[in-house]
C-alpha cells in the first residue's frame, strides 16, 4: 500500500477513535442506565459495514452515524436504544445488513426504529407520488408507536445541515427546503428548541447567503448598544433578586438572524426598526420543597416593583406548559433607556424541557419514558391523519404542518372541559374535536352563549356549545372554515365518503339513461369530451348531484352531427389516437423540442428562456437579481421561484429531485412585474409626486393606486422592472419625498 494511502487509514482510524470516544464521555456524564457494551457493539457492526466508503465533504462515512449519535445523546438526551440506532440508521439502507438482522443482533425496539428511519425506496409509488411524502409518511407511521425515531430522525438531520456545504447547490436547496418545512416545526412541536433554531439559521444561511451575512454583520455592529441596554436593565433587578436570596443566572439572549429576517419581512421594517433583537433569561435553582411556580411569580414581583409592565405581554406557561412541554412565564417592562424589555422567567428543570424538549422532560420523570398527556394527545391527532391519507403529497404534508406550528388556545365545553385547541381554531374545529360526527352534523355554534357561525374564530376562555342536527351533511365549503388537521383529515373523509355515494347514484342513473348494466368505456369517454370533465368518477358525481343536465334520450349525447357533439367526438378519438401510438403524446413532443434538464447542472436564465421552457411562477414573481430555483413541471417546463416562495418551500419539501439551481443573467431588454407597498402621512399632491418620482426614473407602470384614512395613505404600484436593482433605487428615491414613511417590495 503507498506510505500517503497508509497514513491517510491511519489518520481516519485514530479520527474515528477519538469521536467514538467523545460519544461515550458523552453518554458516561449523561443519567442514563451504563449500556456501553451494547453501544460499542453498535459502534462495531456500523463501522464494518460502512468500511470504506466516505461523504461527500471526504471523511470516512462512520464519521456521520457517530456524529448523529453524539447529537442524540448530549444535545436531546436519549438513552443506549437511540444512541444504538443512530449509529446504525444507515446500515440498512446503504450496506447489505436487513432489518431481521439488526433484530437479531439488537432486539426488536432497535430494529423498529432502524426501519423507521430507512427510507423507502424510490420508484416505488409511480410517478405522480412524492418519495418525499411517504418516507415522511413511513416515519411518522413508527413515531406513533415510539417517538424516538423523530427523535433520531431530526439528528440525523440537524448534521446533515451542519454538513450542507459539500452538497451540489440544487440538492443543498432542496434539503433546506424540506428542513425548513418539515424538520424545524416538527424540532418545535417535540420541545427541542435550541434544534429548531439552528436548523432555521442553517436553512436561512443556505437559501439567503447574502442576507444571512448582511444580518449577523449589523446584530454584531449592535452588539454593543444591545449590551448597555441589558447592563442598565440588569443592575437594580440583580440587587433586588440577591436581596431576596435566590440562586440564579440572568443572560441576555439575542434573536437568530432568521427570526429578525423574519420579522422585518411580516412587519415590512427595516433591521433597525426590529426593537425586540434580544430577551432576558432568568433561569433560577430551585430549593427542594420550594413551589417552582411561585418562585417564578416572586420573581416577576420583584422586576415589576422596579420597572413598568405592559400588560398586554403577559404568558403565563407555568400554570399552564404548551403541549410541547414547555414552561415559562414571559413578561415585557419598559427598560431604563425607554425600550421595551422581553424577560423569561424558569427553573433550571424548565430551561432543561426548554432546550431538550421530551427527552428532557422524561428524564425529569426519574428516568423512566411515561406517557405525557400532550404528546399522546398529538401523536394520536397523527394516526388519525395517517389513517386517512390524502393522495396527494404536498396536501400531505400541509395537514401534517397544519399541527406543527401553531400556537394555542385553551376553551370550555358546556360542562367546563378544558381543551387545547390551536390558535385561530374555529367552531368547526372544535365540533370535529368532540368526535368526527358531532362535526359532519354540525350547524353552528354558541360561544359564552351568543349563537355563532362555523367559521368564527375561538379565543382563549370561551366557552363553546356545539349545536347540530341529523339532516345537516358535511358542506365542501366548509374546508375554507377549518384550520386543524384533524378536522380537515375527518372532513375531507367524510366529503369523500358522501362524493362516492352519490358518485355511485349518478352512475345508475347513466346506466339507466343507456338501457346496460355497464357502460361501455368507449361511451364514457365521449361523455367526458361532450361535459369538459377529465375523471369519469368526476363525471359519474356531476350527473349524481344533478350540476349536468341529461337529456331525455342518449343519441342526442352522442350524434356527431351536434357541433359540440362532433367536436368532443374528434376529441376523442384524436386522445384515443395519441394514445395508441407511442411518440406522438404532447409531453414527449415536448421533450425532443427542448433541450433535457440536468438537475446537477447550473443553468443561466438568459433573455430568451422565457420564449422557450421556462416559466416566471406567478406566486412569487421574482425578477432578475432576487435569489431563484427551477422545479421542472409538466412537459418539462420549469418554473422560477423565489427561494423564500412559501409555494416553492413545499415543492422542494415533496419534489427535491424535481429542483434546479438557477442564476439570472444579464437583463437588458426583457421587463419583469414588480409591486411596491408605499405608506406615509397624507397631503395634497402626495399622488402627484409619486407618479413623478416613478415616471421620471423610467420605469413603467402598470397600476397605482392610493387610499387614505385619518391622514394616513397607503399606495399600492405594479410596476415593470429590468431587475432588483431597479426597484432598490426606485423606493430609495420615492423615500425622499416628504410625508413617506415606508417603501416595501412585496412581489
Amino acid at each position: 500500500m503507498d506510505k500517503n494511502l497508509q497514513d491517510k487509514v491511519k489518520d481516519d482510524e485514530k479520527l474515528i477513535e477519538r469521536e467514538f470516544d467523545a460519544l461515550i464521555n458523552d453518554y458516561l456524564r449523561s443519567n442514563h442506565r451504563r449500556k456501553v457494551e451494547l453501544i460499542t457493539k453498535a459502534f462495531h457492526i456500523a463501522r464494518e459495514a460502512h468500511k470504506g466508503a466516505r461523504r461527500r465533504s471526504g471523511e470516512p462515512y462512520i464519521m456521520h452515524p457517530i456524529a448523529v449519535a453524539r447529537i442524540v445523546c448530549s444535545e436531546i438526551g436519549l438513552g443506549s436504544t437511540s444512541i444504538c440506532a443512530a449509529l446504525l440508521h444507515d446500515v440498512v439502507e446503504d450496506t447489505e445488513y436487513t432489518v431481521e438482522d439488526i433484530k437479531v443482533l439488537f432486539g426488536d425496539k432497535i430494529a423498529e426504529i432502524v426501519d423507521g428511519l430507512t427510507k423507502i425506496s424510490s420508484g416505488m409509488f409511480g410517478e405522480n407520488v412524492s418519495s418525499q411524502a411517504e418516507n415522511f409518511r413511513k416515519l411518522l407511521l413508527t413515531m406513533a408507536d415510539d417517538i424516538r425515531v423523530i427523535l433520531v430522525k431530526i439528528a440525523d438531520r440537524l448534521h446533515n445541515m451542519r454538513t450542507l456545504g459539500s452538497m451540489a447547490p440544487a440538492k443543498r436547496l432542496k434539503i433546506a427546503g424540506e428542513t425548513m418545512y418539515i424538520y424545524a416545526p416538527l424540532a418545535h412541536r417535540l420541545g427541542l428548541f435550541a434544534i429548531k433554531t439552528e436548523l432555521e439559521e442553517l436553512s436561512f444561511m443556505y437559501e439567503n447567503p447574502e442576507e444571512y451575512e448582511e444580518i449577523s454583520q449589523k446584530l454584531r455592529q449592535s452588539k454593543k448598544r444591545r449590551t448597555q441596554i441589558f447592563n442598565h436593565f440588569a443592575v437594580p433587578v440583580i440587587d433586588r433578586l440577591d436581596q431576596m436570596g435566590f440562586q440564579y443566572e440572568m443572560i441576555a439572549r439575542d434573536k437568530s438572524v432568521y427570526s429578525v429576517w423574519n420579522k422585518m419581512r411580516s412587519k415590512g421594517v427595516p433591521f433597525e426598526e426590529v426593537y425586540d433583537i434580544f430577551a432576558v433569561r432568568i433561569v433560577f435553582e430551585n430549593e427542594p420543597g420550594v413551589d417552582e411556580k411561585k418562585r417564578c411569580w416572586d420573581i416577576y414581583s420583584a422586576i415589576t416593583d422596579i420597572y413598568r409592565l405592559r400588560p398586554d405581554r403577559i404568558r403565563d406557561w407555568v400554570s399552564r406548559p404548551k403541549s410541547n412541554g414547555y414552561q415559562a412565564l414571559h413578561l415585557t417592562v419598559m427598560g431604563p433607556d425607554g425600550e421595551w424589555i422581553e424577560i423569561q422567567i424558569r427553573s433550571r428543570r424548565m430551561d432543561d424541557i426548554a432546550e431538550k424538549g421530551f427527552a428532557a422532560h422524561w428524564r425529569y420523570k426519574e428516568g423512566k419514558i411515561e406517557e405525557d398527556t400532550e404528546l399522546d394527545k398529538w401523536l394520536k391527532t397523527i394516526k388519525e391523519i395517517l389513517e386517512n391519507p390524502t393522495p396527494n403529497a404536498i396536501d400531505f404534508l400541509d395537514t401534517i404542518k397544519l399541527n406543527l406550528f401553531s400556537q394555542e388556545i385553551f376553551v370550555f365545553t358546556p360542562k367546563g372541559d378544558l381543551k387545547t385547541m390551536a390558535q385561530g381554531a374555529t367552531a368547526l374545529d372544535f365540533a370535529y374535536e368532540l368526535h368526527s360526527n358531532i362535526g359532519d352534523h354540525c350547524i353552528g355554534a354558541k360561544v359564552n352563549h351568543k349563537l355563532v357561525p362555523l367559521s368564527y374564530k375561538l379565543n382563549s376562555g370561551d366557552q363553546v356549545e356545539i349545536l347540530t342536527s341529523k339532516s345537516q351533511t358535511p358542506q365542501p365549503e366548509w374546508l375554507g372554515f377549518i384550520t386543524t388537521a384533524k378536522a380537515r383529515t375527518k372532513l375531507e373523509a367524510a366529503l369523500k365518503k358522501q362524493k362516492r355515494k352519490i358518485a355511485k347514484e349518478g352512475k345508475l342513473i347513466l346506466e339507466n339513461l343507456f338501457g346496460v348494466e355497464e357502460i361501455a368505456t368507449s361511451t364514457i369517454d365521449k361523455l367526458l369530451d361532450y361535459y369538459k370533465i377529465a375523471r369519469r368518477e368526476d363525471l359519474f358525481y356531476a350527473v349524481g348531484n344533478k350540476s349536468i343536465v341529461l337529456p331525455d334520450k342518449p343519441d342526442k349525447l352522442l350524434d356527431t352531427k351536434d357541433k359540440d357533439s362532433a367536436n368532443g367526438f374528434m376529441t376523442y378519438v384524436k386522445k384515443a389516437f395519441r394514445v395508441g401510438k407511442k411518440g406522438n403524446s404532447k409531453s414527449e413532443v415536448a421533450v425532443q423540442n427542448l433541450e433535457e434538464i440536468d438537475t446537477k447542472k447550473t443553468y443561466i436564465l438568459q433573455e430568451d428562456s422565457f420564449q422557450k421552457n421556462f416559466r416566471i411562477a406567478s406566486c412569487c414573481n421574482p425578477i432578475p437579481g432576487d435569489k431563484v430555483f427551477g422545479f421542472i413541471a409538466e412537459n418539462n417546463e420549469v418554473q422560477v421561484h423565489s427561494v423564500n416562495c412559501p409555494v416553492g418551500l413545499k415543492l422542494k419539501a415533496s419534489y427535491g429531485d424535481k429542483i434546479l439551481n438557477l442564476e439570472w443573467g444579464d437583463y437588458r431588454q426583457y421587463s419583469f412585474l414588480s409591486t411596491i407597498i408605499i405608506r406615509g402621512i397624507d397631503r395634497i399632491g402626495m399622488l402627484n409626486e409619486i407618479t413623478k418620482v416613478i415616471t421620471t426614473d423610467a420605469v413603467n407602470i402598470k397600476s397605482l393606486s392610493i387610499e387614505s384614512n385619518d391622514g394616513i395613505f397607503e399606495g399600492k404600484a405594479n410596476l415593470y422592472v429590468h431587475n432588483v436593482a431597479d426597484v432598490q433605487k426606485l423606493c430609495s428615491q420615492i423615500l425622499k419625498i416628504d410625508g413617506v414613511q415606508s417603501v416595501n417590495r412585496v412581489g
